[in-house]
This record gives C-alpha cells, structure tokens and sequence, in this order.
C-alpha cells in the first residue's frame, strides 16, 4: 500500500499533568516536559515534509484551571518562545498563533507578534498555536466578521457558503487538518477546530503527552495511510 501523508496534522497535546502526577513531581514539571516533546514533534513533523501543524496549547476552558497553574502555563509560554523562536526561524518554520488574545497579558502578547513577524516570510513548516483558543468561539467570531462586512457593504449575504465561513475562521485559508491525534486516552475533541475537522480521520493514543515520540508518531501515521478518506461519498 503506497504511503500517502498528510498535509496538514494537528494534535491535542494531553497528559501533562498525570505523566509529573505518576511520578510524584510538580504540574510545573510535566508541563516543562510537555513542551520538550512538543519541540521535538515540530522536528519530526518538518523531517517528514509535511507543510501544517496545529497544536493545541491552551483552550478557552483551561482558563477556569487553578490560578497558579495557569499563570504557570502563561510564564511558560513566554519563556519557550523567548528560547526556541531564533531556531524555528533558522529552520524555516512559520509560525502563527489562534485563539482569543484578549486575556493573554500584554507582555506574551507582544512575544506571539514579535514570533509571527519574525517568521512571516518562512517558506517550510507552517506552524499554528492555538493559545486561548476554543471552536465555539471560533465560529461565532468568524460570524461577527461575516455580519460586519455584509453590514458595511463589503460583501452580499447571498454569496455567503462555506468557503466564506471557512475563510474567517482561525486557520484562514490553511486547509483543514487530515489527521488529529489525541494523546492521554481520552476520546473527544474538546472544543476543538469542530468545524475544520468534519473529514478529519481521528487517532486517539493512551500514551500521555510527554511520552509522544517518534514512534507513537509514525504509529499515527501508519494509521492515516491505512483510512479510506471518503468526504461522505460512497466512493
């Protein structure tokens, strides 16, 4: 059977706080962990061509986690991109931030620009961060651009279809995802691109986030190249 990639994966990155749990260490530490592996998946994802990945980083839901850990996970961020931009940049990797900036502090905000304007011209991996990002308000943000323009007479209510919505959504025109992995066992998509992923084959992991390496990787890739990918049809 021919190997066939996907174009464009995207994971929920899950585990963190159970893999430092089972080993009596702090959350802190799981999630410092949880963002090595993510360095090395973005590795691993570019050595195998493929041109999109999206990670889900931070959900609209994890706001209503503890304080501490949050402010945690926010010090994180700014902290791994002030270390890894300059090698994204120097590999060539894109990066792009979705998601809902407007409780992100100031300071982390001015990092997601300054990473996104360093890397804009980047011509290899196109890489997508969901920070603060949720699908439920994906959607209706992509609906209160699309009532605005018709409003201001830029664009007609009857040319409205789902190229339109699809359009004013987070990922823009990037195409929607072929493969979603999930980590940790669970089996659900947790608010998470439900639009972009209603063709998207699912391969679900029972290895938690930190552990996700290479061959848990190529594990999910055998799995796609095995899918039929139908689009609905009976073909």
């Amino acid at each position: 059977m021919k190997n066939i990639k996907p174009d464009h994966v995207a994971i929920i990155m899950d585990g963190n706080g159970r893999w430092a749990s089972n080993r009596k260490k702090s959350r802190r530490y799981g999630h410092k962990k949880g963002a090595t592996t993510a360095k090395n998946i973005v590795k691993i994802v570019s050595t195998n061509k493929i041109k999109y990945l999206t990670l889900y980083a931070f959900s609209t839901e994890n706001w209503d986690r503890p304080t501490k850990e949050v402010s945690l996970l926010m010090s994180l961020f700014i902290e791994t991109l002030e270390n890894e931009i300059d090698e994204l940049n120097s590999n060539n990797v894109k990066i792009r931030f979705i998601g809902d900036r407007e409780n992100l502090s100031k300071k982390l905000q001015d990092k997601m620009e300054n990473a996104e304007k360093m890397t804009i011209d980047n011509t290899g991996l196109n890489l997508f961060v969901a920070l603060a990002y949720g699908a439920r308000w994906d959607i209706l943000n992509a609906i209160k651009g699309i009532v605005t323009r018709v409003k201001e007479n830029q664009l007609d209510e009857l040319e409205i279809d789902e190229n339109t919505l699809s359009n004013h959504l987070q990922l823009g025109n990037a195409p929607d995802p072929d493969l979603l992995i999930r980590t940790g066992g669970e089996k659900r998509i947790s608010n998470f691109l439900l639009w972009n992923i209603a063709y998207t084959e699912l391969f679900f992991c029972d290895c938690l986030w930190p552990e996700f390496n290479e061959e848990e990787f190529s594990n999910a890739l055998d799995f796609y190249s095995k899918r039929k990918r139908r689009f609905g049809s009976f073909v």
